[in-house]
């Protein structure tokens, strides 16, 4: 037989209905008010639910009891789980504890605005929200009104920064003085520069007709005229360039015929080249790139083979192994673990573009084309997308292609330099790409950039110290 609910209507009281006399194993419903007059000590009885329109008496005696909030609450109030707000958290003049007398274990989760007087106080475990109109917060390990910089140096991994201008959280994931790694929870990255990045360009020999031996160098970030820095050890033009970071290395070229040269620099240091080892064979219209460790040269008419070093340590190149064609004067530039070489000659103009993971010693395999079959460009990334610009399509060409590096594909166009050249040379400090030098029907001595992350037209930045043609360029600090 089905279990029968037991109904009391209007104020009929004096009939016992389930309290203290008998059990309701399901519910009591009363469709105007429960008014318990009084109750022996020694009554009992249990309740499924008991639904009524109001409950009359300030329910003192009552325990167990579990309310369905309709989102007032006047008193204090204890949450042990999630709180989730659709609208405002505020608090008066007189809040205290964990926000108003609101004490949550977990997580209070609002949409909308979280606010208090000066004299709220008390704290949460976690508030979920940009956080943009939060003041007097504690708790962090560094409080600033701006984000943390890469030069900014916390006392341990771990440590927390909050910007209380834009509300974002910032937590050191690596730290290492004047080159620490931070982490926002808007998604915003603070780390060094990559190794093969730096802020000082420099250009290294070249022709005027005649090789030279001059190293530039400029400040990538600050527009303006290149200053010399020293010399390499033998004049020449036609060489490939890369460094680490600290070092940089100029290798090969025409010495008045073909070179196995590799120079170095340290290039933080002004000052004259240093003899670092020989390539693997004497090469010239080479390219070269690195990811921050090992350097690879490749490009020469006559061989596919590439060459590696290590950049920390002197010696002599690798064979690291071949292009998927002979080429001379293509352009390199990497994203760190894939290297590319793209353009160049083979009996005539390419537009192949070939990459090679720079770690793992191995032969190149086909990225994609460029938009523009063309030798003697130039070439340099932000670690994103890699730009190859200028270059001999048969004439001076002004033309800018890029590609995503980790995605292979065919180049796409970017813009244009401000002067139609050929034989120029690259260098980036991962913002600012930079094209210095060429030709372009006489010796040019024209610095443009390029802002890599952002398509357009190249703008000028400044003169070389000489006007000149197949030098070769890298980056440092």
């Amino acid at each position: 037989m089905p279990k029968q609910h037991s109904t009391l209507f209007g104020n009929d009281l004096h009939q016992p209905k389930g309290i203290g006399v008998e059990t309701t194993a399901e519910f009591l419903i009363i469709s105007q008010s429960l008014n318990i007059i009084s109750g022996s000590s020694t009554s009992t009885g249990s309740f499924g639910h008991v639904l009524a329109t109001t409950f009359k008496g300030d329910g003192s005696s009552l325990t167990g009891v579990t309310a369905e909030w309709d989102g007032t609450h006047s008193g204090n109030g204890t949450i042990t789980g999630n709180f989730t707000v659709s609208g405002n958290i505020s608090g008066s003049s007189t809040s205290t504890g964990s926000f108003g007398r609101v004490n949550v274990a977990e997580n209070i989760v609002t949409t909308g605005n979280v606010s208090g007087s000066s004299t709220s106080t008390g704290s949460f475990g976690k508030v979920l929200g940009d956080g943009s109109s939060l003041t007097g917060i504690s708790g962090f390990d560094y409080t600033s009104g701006s984000s943390p910089v890469v030069s900014t140096n916390p006392s341990s991994i771990g440590a927390t920064w909050i910007n209380t201008t834009s509300g974002e959280i910032f937590v050191a994931t690596d730290i290492s003085t004047g080159a620490n790694n931070w982490l926002g929870t808007a998604g915003t990255e603070v780390e060094p520069d990559a190794a093969y990045f730096g802020s000082r360009g420099l250009w290294g020999g070249g022709s005027t007709d005649s090789q030279s031996n001059i190293i530039d160098y400029v400040t990538i970030a600050t527009t303006g005229n290149a200053i010399d820095f020293g010399d390499l050890t033998a004049a020449r033009s036609g060489h490939g360039s890369c460094s680490n970071g600290t070092r940089g290395l100029f290798g090969g070229g025409d010495a008045g015929g073909n070179s196995n040269i590799i120079d170095y620099v340290t290039i933080a240091s002004t000052g004259n080249a240093i003899d670092f080892g020989d390539l693997t064979n004497s090469k010239y219209g080479l390219a070269a790139c690195s990811d921050g460790t090992k350097g690879v040269f490749a490009g020469e008419v006559t061989t596919n083979v590439i060459d590696y070093v290590t950049i920390a340590t002197t010696g002599n190149a690798t064979d690291f192994g071949d292009l998927t064609r002979s080429v001379y004067t293509p352009g390199a530039c990497s994203n760190g673990p894939r290297g590319l070489f793209g353009g160049g000659s083979a009996a005539s103009r390419q537009n192949v573009i070939d990459y090679v993971t720079i770690a793992t010693p191995g032969n190149a395999t086909d990225f994609g084309d460029l938009t523009v079959s063309r030798l003697h460009l130039a070439a340099c990334s932000d670690g994103t997308k890699g730009v190859w610009g200028g270059g001999d399509t048969g004439s001076t060409s002004n033309v800018i292609d890029y590609v995503t590096i980790a995605t292979t594909g065919n180049a796409n166009d970017f813009g244009d330099l401000t002067v139609s050249r050929t034989r120029t040379a690259s260098c980036s400090d991962g913002t600012k790409g930079l094209f210095g030098g060429g030709y372009g029907g006489s010796n040019s001595n024209v610095i443009d950039y390029v802002t890599i992350a952002s398509t357009g037209n190249a703008t000028d930045f400044g003169d070389l110290t000489l006007a000149r043609y197949n030098s070769a360029g890298c980056s440092g600090n």
